[in-house]
């Protein structure tokens, strides 16, 4: 199903818990990051589209599950990229890192539907405790696949040791899920087929979405 990516387009937006769409057989792979990690860049770059994925003017601010449909448009979609919210914006009122907290988290915690989460990584700054405090929400069943993105921005001496420190401090959370790490770039399309694979073999090897209610109570720091 890598090429289903290709077929995104819009689904709606979701901004509680309740609103999100009845679990069912359809597969979800959600795409998390801070703010100006490249989430956006890295979402459109996938499915080949400009704009289909665009950051908020005031970083930090946009609180809300963007679902975007895979698959034919005549058809119920076969699958859904969710571009959740991006954190860790500096100047962000803290109602905002709340809402953030509430809903993007639980929903990771919570979603039977989830196949896997692309976390997107400034290649430059590496993982940070906002990162860490993320993945902590996952369930240990949740395959994960982080992107360093704008992996252009570095030389190749830098870029393997960027490499090499992302990869240790993934390994130091000692987490359970399997995981994959991939040097990335939007510009340069550096990763793109290698994404893509992941997340397809996901997509289509799901199973197990489950009934549970949105709203029920689930894990998280």
């Amino acid at each position: 199903m890598a090429s289903a990516l290709l077929t995104a387009r819009f689904a709606t937006t979701v901004a509680k818990l309740a609103q999100l769409p009845r679990e069912g057989e359809i597969p979800e792979v959600a795409f998390v990051g801070r703010s100006n990690a490249g989430k956006s860049s890295a979402i459109n770059a996938l499915c080949q589209r400009r704009r289909l994925a665009f950051a908020s003017k005031t970083p930090g601010r946009t609180q809300a599950l963007n679902y975007f449909a895979l698959g034919p448009a005549d058809l119920p979609p076969q699958a859904f990229v969710v571009d959740t919210p991006g954190y860790g914006f500096a100047t962000a009122p803290i109602e905002v890192k709340r809402a953030w907290d509430q809903l993007a988290g639980r929903y990771l915690s919570q979603r039977r539907a989830l196949a896997g989460v692309v976390l997107v990584l400034d290649i430059r700054r590496g993982l940070t405790d906002l990162d860490r405090n993320l993945l902590a929400w996952m369930r240990p069943e949740v395959p994960l696949l982080v992107l360093l993105s704008k992996s252009d921005k570095l030389g190749q001496a830098q870029l393997a040791a960027a490499m090499r420190e992302a990869e240790a401090a993934l390994r130091a959370l000692r987490m359970s899920n399997p995981m994959a790490l991939l040097s990335f770039s939007a510009t340069h399309l550096t990763g793109l087929d290698e994404a893509r694979e992941h997340i397809g073999e996901w997509l289509s090897t799901h199973r197990g979405a489950g009934s549970g209610t949105p709203g029920e109570a689930g894990g998280g720091p």
